[in-house]
């Protein structure tokens, strides 16, 4: 398949996952070399990446994502072509985030940044795709601040040692289709209807955002239905969205407290300590959060209006995306839960990180975009701490595909963009 055939789909499948890794290495400009190299980070953990040059560049781009593969990210080509290099660097733990704690995910990011400064390069500019925009809004949040004034313990209370991490500046910061943070995203997508967690089917009807008597419309094939939810129904389902959220966190919270106080009772209890205290205290518990991916505006299409589809990222069908085993946030730690997924109590959301952003920064987005809200990002635009940024509106779903067979795929003109602004700011 080429990859004008890729760049287009017909938005019944889903539209999730990695997507955003599908150009093929032989698409680098000629003469470009390619290094791989794994790296130790300052908590001991391996991180590795990959390092795209053509050339002698000072000026290298960075595209990471917290729990995802970016090795071959449709955008580096443009940027190699541009005459800049570029560096694409995995987590620690590719395709899990059971245990994803951003304040963590810091230490693989700046293990990356200290291998390009020694590396010689003068200037770095951070490229944060979808949810690699809150992991590296943070990173420049906390690298920018007095090692005494960083985040010293996750919100689920470990010590992140912040402090003592070095942590290179950079230069500049793109964003492309950037969604608030996973915490925040989850948080508009999260089903309020559940009555029981521990009841995957337990459903509130006045909440139910699939009960037809709400405004739900299904979509028929081939036609362009869309739901009609009222205003008053979207403000109690917001409402119910963030007290949902707040039960889960504070379930969270009770599980890291039952395990906490097993393991203060053991340091008490020495070598009596019975063993099923021994278990509590070694037993790192997993939340199960089911249905999470029930937007309104992914299905009442006059929400914050966009070029968008009828659907989600994961399909055109809720029922399948919203009761199924595929979805965000579906099984987590207690810690994972609070620190990435959480959008009461994460510190990855670039309503707290954006305006500690002063760097140059370009904002790409995609105006079919069905995680990404114009309102949305022109909240985040808006609250940039720099004078120095651009926006810029490509049309395209959240992968940069096109619409319509006719369309140019979007991540080619978004490509274009990049590659202008890059020579712009940062002239080689």
């Amino acid at each position: 398949m080429s990859q004008q055939q890729q760049g287009r789909g017909d938005g019944q499948s889903a539209t999730a996952g990695f997507l955003n890794t599908d150009w093929n290495p032989r698409d680098l400009p000629l003469g470009a070399s390619t290094r791989n190299v794994v790296l130790r980070t300052g908590d001991g953990a391996a991180t590795s990446g990959s390092l795209y040059t053509a050339g002698s560049p000072d000026t290298v781009v960075c595209i990471m994502h917290p729990r995802e593969f970016m090795a071959c990210h449709y955008l580096i080509p443009d940027i190699v072509d541009a005459g800049f290099a570029a560096w694409t660097q995995a987590p620690r733990s590719v395709g899990n985030d059971m245990r994803l704690e951003h304040e963590f995910a810091l230490y693989d990011v700046a293990a990356g940044m200290r291998f390009l400064r020694d590396a010689g390069f003068k200037r770095i500019v951070l490229l944060g795709n979808s949810g690699g925009s809150g992991l590296y809004a943070l990173y420049v949040q906390q690298s920018g601040l007095a090692p005494d004034a960083r985040i010293e313990r996750t919100p689920g209370g470990r010590p992140t040692k912040l402090a003592s991490l070095d942590m290179p500046v950079v230069d500049g910061m793109v964003f492309v289709a950037p969604h608030p943070g996973q915490g925040a995203l989850l948080q508009m997508c999260i089903d309020p209807s559940v009555t029981n967690e521990h009841d995957a089917l337990s459903v509130d009807p006045a909440l139910d955002p699939f009960d037809t008597a709400n405004g739900f419309v299904p979509r028929q094939p081939g036609t362009p239905a869309s739901s009609r939810y009222d205003a008053d129904f979207v403000t109690r389902y917001r409402a119910a969205q963030t007290a949902r959220v707040a039960r889960l966190d504070a379930m969270a919270r009770d599980l890291i407290a039952a395990r906490q106080g097993a393991r203060e009772r053991m340091k008490r209890d020495g070598g009596s300590a019975d063993g099923a205290l021994r278990r509590m205290a070694a037993h790192t518990p997993l939340m199960t959060v089911w249905r999470t991916d029930a937007d309104l505006r992914c299905f009442d299409l006059t929400l914050d209006p966009s070029d968008r589809r009828y659907g989600s990222l994961w399909g055109s069908d809720p029922f399948t995306s919203n009761y199924g085993s595929v979805g965000f946030g579906r099984v987590c730690s207690p810690e994972a839960w609070l620190s990435t997924w959480s959008g009461l109590s994460s510190n990855a959301l670039l309503s707290k990180t954006a305006a500690a952003i002063v760097q140059p920064t370009l904002l790409i987005e995609y105006t079919g975009d069905q995680a990404c809200f114009p309102s949305v990002i022109a909240d985040i635009y808006a609250s940039l701490g720099t004078t120095h940024k651009s926006h810029r509106r490509v049309r395209g779903d959240h992968h940069g595909r096109a619409l319509a067979p006719e369309d140019e795929a979007g991540r080619y003109v978004a490509g274009r963009l990049l590659q202008d602004w890059l020579r712009e700011t940062f002239p080689q």
